[in-house]
């Protein structure tokens, strides 16, 4: 399995079509973000993006990719969210004999 840092990265600018948005959206760099995407098509060996001189370009392989990992990270944060809304706190009662 890839790095998730890796999968983050290469999914925000597949959606975006851009490092420098995922790296807006992820708190990062530019850089960090093609780093981690030229790390990925290297642990995939698969090219992802067309680096284009205005923009990015998903290639087939980023096409099959892109969609099953943004449904993913939806799912995950969905599930984040369903377990904030767990209160477990209840009512706690305490009885002392002597």
């Amino acid at each position: 399995m890839p790095p998730l840092n890796a999968l983050r990265a290469f999914e925000s600018a597949a959606r975006h079509l851009s490092f420098a948005v995922a790296a807006r959206e992820l708190h990062v760099t530019p850089a960090a973000i093609s780093h981690q995407v030229k790390g990925l098509e290297q642990r995939l060996e698969q090219r992802l993006f067309r680096r284009l001189k205005r923009g990015l370009e998903l290639t087939r392989a980023g096409l099959v990719l892109q969609p099953g990992l943004s449904e993913g990270f939806e799912r995950l944060g969905a599930a984040i969210e369903e377990l904030r809304t767990i209160n477990e706190a209840g009512t706690l009662a305490v009885s002392v004999c002597r």
